[in-house]
């Protein structure tokens, strides 16, 4: 799945190429995604100029002039990319935007559990109002872990992987902050310190902020917005290496199921 590194790549990708551009046409060929891509928008966009695209977790935001919002989630394994007019559809295209100067923003989702949808206040739209802080912003810190961590008994890897305490930190770059904060990744989110929580806050930041500026962590279905896969993938420490030394200690990784999902550490260095 696409995490927030790979979310902010295809962002950074698609805003030269579409921002304060007029929209000629959209195409729905198939609206069949998680829900259902309403079909009013092949009449509403047409003419509107696109006044800026942001993130919101994993949701990538197109904003027009008009004040209303189209949100995208990739989902297990959409992409979305920028064509020319002149590339054939492929299979699992479900949707595309054509700018008025001829430049296409296509979505491809084989999996079908990403969305596209648009609503007139994105803040209180239903996927976005309840979320948590962002963890790159300032304001996201140890002292907030600490605070939301209170009595809590699940998982500290859960914990932090619950978008309501903190958005985008996945499952490959949950394993990777626990490792480098040296956390064991299933103590209970109330029993850790303040101190580690620092510790952990800023791993986070470092973890999300490396793989951003490689280009995002190279998955089976993802694809950055110029059609290459993303990098970061080459340095991850822990995630995907069971059985291999350990960077720090040499110790074999060891992986382990937390919350239905698979979790690699270091037994040596996170107690």
């Amino acid at each position: 799945m696409p995490e927030l590194p790979e979310v902010e790549t295809t962002v950074n990708g698609i805003k030269p190429w579409l921002e304060n551009k007029k929209i000629a046409h959209i195409n729905i060929y198939n609206p069949s995604l998680r829900w259902m891509i309403p079909a009013d928008l092949a009449t509403k966009y047409p003419s509107q100029t696109i006044s800026s695209i942001s993130r919101r977790a994993k949701y990538i935001l197109i904003h027009f002039d008009s004040q209303s919002t189209i949100i995208i989630h990739l989902g297990m394994s959409g992409s979305l990319v920028i064509l020319n007019q002149d590339t054939p559809l492929k299979k699992h295209d479900h949707f595309e935007m054509i700018m008025q100067d001829g430049t296409i923003l296509r979505f491809n989702d084989p999996r079908r559990f990403g969305c596209v949808l648009d609503t007139q206040d994105f803040l209180q739209h239903k996927l976005i109002r309840n979320l948590g802080p962002e963890p790159l912003d300032t304001d996201f810190n140890g002292k907030l872990l600490k605070t939301r961590a209170k009595n809590r008994t699940l998982a500290v890897k859960n914990f932090i992987m619950d978008g309501k305490v903190v958005v985008g930190v996945g499952n490959i770059y949950a394993s990777e902050a626990l490792f480098m904060a040296k956390i064991y990744p299933a103590t209970s989110a109330g029993r850790i310190s303040l101190a580690k929580y620092q510790i952990l806050a800023e791993k986070i930041k470092q973890v999300l902020s490396k793989a951003i500026t490689a280009g995002g962590t190279t998955l089976n279905d993802f694809i950055n917005a110029d059609g290459k896969p993303g990098y970061f993938s080459q340095q991850l420490l822990v995630y995907g290496r069971k059985g291999q030394a350990c960077f720090n200690c040499s110790a074999p990784i060891e992986q382990m199921t937390i919350g239905q999902r698979s979790s690699f550490y270091c037994a040596s260095c996170q107690k």
